[in-house]
């Protein structure tokens, strides 16, 4: 199962750019897990969106990704899981 997450700041650029480094370093985690597949901000910088590989038996692991982030430990901000489906070059997507 495939998952995207859209991330949207809630507090300013400043506190954002605090913890960005905290954030960055808790993705690579999921990166090297093989959990996160792509990340980046957004342009203009509003937020930014994760795409995710999550095992098909544990769903919650969405949930408990959010929680383990420090954007959303310390407040900075709002995120909307979406579980996704692909169709279309699921077979690229399933080799990275």
């Amino acid at each position: 199962m495939y998952a995207v997450v859209v991330i949207r700041y809630g507090r300013p650029m400043e506190e954002v750019a605090q913890v960005t480094p905290d954030h960055r370093a808790y993705l690579a985690g999921l990166h090297q897990r093989g959990i996160l597949l792509a990340s980046g901000p957004f342009e203009p910088r509003t937020g930014g969106m994760l795409l995710l590989r999550i095992p098909d038996d544990n769903p919650s692991l969405l949930e408990q990704i959010r929680n383990g982030d420090p954007f959303h430990q310390r407040g900075i901000a709002d995120y909307e899981l979406l579980h996704w489906a692909p169709t279309i070059g699921v077979d690229s997507l399933d080799r990275l």
